[in-house]
Order: structure tokens, then C-alpha cells, then sequence
């Protein structure tokens, strides 16, 4: 994401990220082919403490936890690995993704994306100035043009704020997030996290509460 134009520099960035996202895409389209939602369903009830209710909220600092269901399964998958792999930063979710396998992930990617949302690649509105690097791989509709990105529609405005937040203070390592998280001021983070937060059709909390025992 961006938020003022820097003329060739932004081109470039522009490249970097293709570069990057498209390296990434190939494993990823493959590995979450072999996820298994059903399995993934079964080893998610701890996950559902926090995803699967509408509207909580993470605590100490406190923003709303992210809605799932209809994200790119192989950027859920990528997220878990960051976690596990300490390129995030989130005690809860290292401790919960150091216990999962690599197929694990896969299958719990699988199943908190379910149906991920498709994209129209059309702009509802016009896109404010500090959102116009952003489109280039969140999409004119906040829907990823490729599958390692995320999709933002419909996500949590203050979760949104974490998220750019934590790329520029460290808190995650993507290395192009952080260049272009780097030159946001804290207007153009407002800005860019209500946009993408009302667009629509939108990201959604996994509603399907169950127990272990209940599990099939």
C-alpha cells in the first residue's frame, strides 16, 4: 500500500511487488490445492475462540480480529507460516500456529476461506488518492489480484489500521509492505483502511461454531 505517488520509484515498487507476488504464487496455488477443509475444520476449535465470533476484539491493544471466511486460502496459509515463523508478531497466534504442520495450515487455510470472494475488477466509487497504490494488488473491488495477497473487502476498518500499522513499525517483515507502509502518514492509513473496510461484497466471520466433541 501507498499513499502519495513518487513518480519512478513508485513504478518500481510497482515491480517489486509483481516480482515478489508472483514468485510466491506458483507453491501457493499448488499447496492450497491439497488443502483439506474438512480436516482443517476439525483442528480449528481453538481458532474459533477468536474467528469465529462476530465482532471480537484482541486485547492489549485492542482491535477487532480479522474476518476470514471468503480470503485467498494461500495468504491464510502464508499468514499462519509468518506466525509460526515469527515474521509476525502475536504471541496467541505463534503459540497456536507452532503446533500445526505444514498441512495443517494448508487445511485450516482451507477451511476458514471457504468460498473466497471473486473479484470484479471494477472500483466502487472513486479510489482515494492514498488507496491508488493499494488497488494495484488489493483491487479496484478489495478483492487480491493474485492469491498470495489479501483481500480487504468489507475487513474490519481498525483491524486494517493494525495491519499497516505493525508493517511499519516492524511488527511483520514483508519487506514491500514495509516500503510502502514506511511513507504513509497516519491520515493516509485512516483514509486507505475506511475505503477497503465498505466495499462490497465483503469478507466475512466463520460462523459455524462447534466443540471438539462435535467435530465430524
Amino acid at each position: 500500500m501507498q499513499g502519495r505517488g513518487r513518480g519512478s520509484a513508485v513504478h518500481a515498487g510497482l515491480a517489486i511487488a509483481a516480482a515478489v507476488g508472483l514468485a510466491g504464487t506458483a507453491w501457493a496455488q499448488g499447496a492450497a490445492a491439497q488443502g483439506d477443509a474438512r480436516h482443517g475444520k476439525a483442528i480449528s476449535y481453538t481458532c474459533l475462540g477468536c474467528h469465529g465470533i462476530d465482532g471480537y476484539k484482541n486485547a492489549y491493544p485492542m482491535y477487532s480480529v480479522p474476518k476470514l471466511e471468503g480470503q485467498n486460502p494461500d495468504y491464510l496459509a502464508a499468514a499462519l507460516h509468518g506466525y509460526r515463523d515469527g515474521d509476525r508478531a502475536h504471541v496467541t497466534m505463534h503459540s497456536q500456529a507452532s503446533e500445526l504442520t505444514d498441512q495443517d495450515i494448508l487445511d485450516i487455510a482451507a477451511y476458514f476461506a471457504g468460498k473466497p470472494l471473486t473479484a470484479t475488477g471494477k472500483a466502487q466509487g472513486s479510489v482515494p488518492q492514498a488507496a491508488a497504490l493499494c488497488v494495484s494488488c488489493h483491487g479496484q473491488d478489495g478483492v487480491a489480484i493474485a492469491p498470495m495477497y489479501p483481500s480487504l473487502a468489507g475487513q474490519h476498518q481498525d483491524y486494517l489500521v493494525r495491519a499497516i500499522d505493525e508493517y511499519r513499525k516492524g511488527g511483520r517483515k514483508n519487506p514491500v509492505m514495509k516500503g510502502f507502509a514506511a511513507s504513509l502518514k497516519d491520515e493516509d492509513v485512516a483514509v486507505i483502511a475506511q475505503y477497503f473496510s465498505r466495499l462490497t461484497p465483503a469478507l466475512s466471520t466463520e460462523s459455524r461454531p462447534y466443540t471438539r466433541l462435535t467435530a465430524h
